[in-house]
């Protein structure tokens, strides 16, 4: 019996631009230009954050202006609708709730699985808390042991373990350095490329 297929797609770097790239051009600060695509070590990378965040005082509400001027990467909406016309598409991000909630209504609110924020009453950031260690591996394993097929992509290290865990995965757009580091993963560099590796993978109709 063929199994239904979940498509697991990260955001940041394959459906919209980063987040943190964007807040560290509005506020000048190089130190928060740092990504998973750097640092594989996530709970070093946020700590690096939140020292920076602590440090110059930038509030969830200067973020919260950077977000609201995100727009999805271009091609990213007419990719959406092809992939949801024939798999579901859950999205697995490193990000937080209190940040997505203008991206998400922009790609008409699809499923999405992250992290969430301490914020105290002066609008800064205070800790992070991961709903789950090591998240989108264990969403895969849990959609696989629902006996769904499960197809993912991503651009990133902290990527890495999802694509592994899942029954076909790939990387977009990512730094030469991780494809160097994980040559087994085939790399779509434009969504056209991506839908063909998807349509492969998942057996989709054209």
């Amino acid at each position: 019996m063929p199994h239904p297929v979940i498509t697991c797609l990260d955001m940041e770097g394959v459906l919209f631009p980063e987040i943190w790239l964007g807040l560290a051009d509005k506020v000048g600060l190089s130190e928060l230009r740092l990504t998973t695509r750097d640092i594989s070590d996530y709970d070093v990378l946020m700590k690096k954050r939140l020292e920076v965040l602590r440090t110059h005082r930038i509030t969830i509400h200067d973020i919260h202006e950077v977000v609201r001027a995100i727009l999805p990467l271009p091609g990213v909406p007419e990719f959406i609708a092809w992939l949801q016309q024939r798999s579901q598409v859950i999205i697995l991000s490193d990000t937080f709730y209190e940040f997505v909630q203008p991206l998400m209504e922009q790609l008409h609110f699809p499923t999405i699985f992250c992290h969430s924020l301490g914020i105290n009453s002066d609008g800064l950031i205070t800790d992070y808390f991961l709903r789950q260690k090591d998240q989108k591996r264990q969403a895969v394993h849990a959609l696989k042991s629902l006996g769904f097929r499960v197809l993912a992509g991503g651009d990133s290290y902290n990527d890495v373990s999802m694509l592994q865990e899942a029954d076909a995965g790939f990387f977009f757009c990512p730094p030469e350095s991780i494809t160097q580091e994980y040559p087994q993963f085939p790399v779509a560099k434009t969504y056209q490329e991506f839908q063909e590796h998807l349509g492969r993978a998942g057996e989709f109709l054209p």
